[in-house]
């Protein structure tokens, strides 16, 4: 098993895609504002992340992370480490297939910072 069996259905497409646009207009006063495209989350403690692009080729996604510590932050993680981490029982990081978005990902960061953690 690897990285790439914790992205479900077509969430790897999603995230690459959305990368591909943001590229196009970093930098800029376009930037897109993605709703996040998946939430991932370990299952042993309060770890989770809402993702909204992955670098095509690279295990390396941008998002709201928030390791449970009450200081969350965007940034970049990178997928390889974060599936390498393993919990009791051989437990992985896992994506949350639940989960839709209801806000982007600027307004999950707001609240975030607000109260010092993810809350979806």
């Amino acid at each position: 098993m690897n990285w790439y069996n914790i992205l479900k259905g077509d969430t790897r497409d999603q995230l690459e895609n959305n990368w591909r646009e943001q590229a196009k207009v970093k930098g800029t006063s376009k930037e897109i504002d993605y709703k996040p495209a998946c939430k991932l989350f370990i299952p042993w403690a309060s770890g989770t992340w809402l993702l909204t692009e992955l670098e095509p080729g690279t295990t390396l996604a941008f998002g709201l992370c928030d390791l449970g510590f009450g200081t969350p932050e965007l940034g970049d993680v990178c997928l390889h480490e974060l599936y390498s981490v393993e919990g009791p029982g051989g437990l992985r990081v896992e994506q949350d297939i639940h989960f839709t978005a209801k806000k982007t990902l600027r307004e999950y960061t707001k609240d975030a910072m607000r109260i010092g953690c993810i809350v979806v």
